[in-house]
């Protein structure tokens, strides 16, 4: 079969590329189509669609699947410099690491004279949260997480570490200023145990979602509890590690009763819910079984 390859820009032919069998999955055609046709953009690079205009094709998706006969025609999109999802999340998660860390050791330079005086018990729990927080997904993203696409546009990554470490300065100058005032200690404990609750849910979910993905596959199930009972938030909402990461956040606020701390907190939980409804919608739209009683990100609301 033979399939006639366009650049989506232009309408210009690159030239045409021989698939092997319909079983070839659009992942593969685009490796196929660099290596056939050197003028186009790399594999990490390209969008295929049917239409100039049309949607970007799944890489799950098989040119049998998708009806493809000798002679069609392909679009290719170039999607720029790509970077990958991995070295993003390194990056973004990184930065508040060491962002937060230089706010809280006091330097003369941003606090003056002040910085000599005291810190807080309750500043040190909070730089303590912070560092767990960033650490932990540090972690994550080396040994649990398995990412579905392998890049993503290179602008992203300045992007993020814009918001994450330009959040993470603002709260972090707060929090560790010398006239911060810490609330009472019983909400300083009761917000942590809250914190901590949250940060375990957030990673017992993790854990969760990756094992429905086998080692070095695409593969995509309805997530599911497992005998870990903090993952039973499962049966309620479709994206629970993103209920655990508002509740994280939320619970940091209150135990620093900091408004910077309250703004990074909605910032999150706002864009959070964004992406649990897209999420939401797919998974609906892909599994026809998948639980009807389910919300999207907040049990019984959204």
């Amino acid at each position: 079969m033979e399939l006639e390859i366009l650049n989506a820009k232009n309408s210009k032919p690159y030239g045409k590329v021989k698939v092997p069998s319909g079983a070839t999955p659009i992942g593969d055609l685009r490796a196929l189509i660099h290596k056939s046709l050197k003028q186009t953009p790399h594999a990490n690079r390209q969008s295929l669609r049917l239409e100039l205009k049309g949607k970007s094709l799944k890489d799950t998706d098989t040119v049998e699947s998708l009806s493809l006969r000798s002679g069609d025609k392909v679009y290719v999109k170039d999607l720029g410099p790509q970077i990958g999802w991995k070295t993003v999340f390194l990056a973004e998660y990184a930065g508040p690491l060491i962002v937060y860390l230089l706010f809280y050791f006091r330097p003369e330079l941003v606090y003056g004279k002040a910085a000599s005086l005291p810190i807080s018990l309750t500043t040190h729990i909070a730089a303590g949260c912070y560092t767990v927080h960033y650490v932990k997904r540090l972690l994550e993203t080396i040994f649990v997480h398995r990412f579905s696409h392998a890049t993503m546009p290179l602008r992203n990554l300045f992007k993020n570490c814009t918001y994450y470490w330009g959040f993470t300065a603002y709260v972090s100058y707060h929090v560790n200023h010398p006239q911060f005032t810490s609330p009472c200690m019983c909400t300083v404990w009761a917000a942590l145990g809250a914190f901590a609750l949250c940060e375990l849910g957030n990673f017992s979910v993790h854990i969760a979602l990756r094992n429905l993905r086998p080692p070095g596959t695409k593969v995509r199930k309805i997530p599911v509890a497992d005998k870990n009972p903090l993952t039973k938030l499962f049966d309620f909402v479709s994206c629970p590690n993103y209920t655990y990461e508002i509740g994280a956040w939320v619970s940091f606020s209150v135990l620093t009763s900091c408004l910077a701390a309250y703004l990074f907190a909605f910032a999150g939980a706002f864009q959070m819910t964004v992406w649990a409804l897209a999420k939401h919608r797919n998974y609906r739209k892909e599994f026809k079984d998948y639980p009807r009683q389910r919300r999207s990100i907040f049990p019984f609301v959204l």
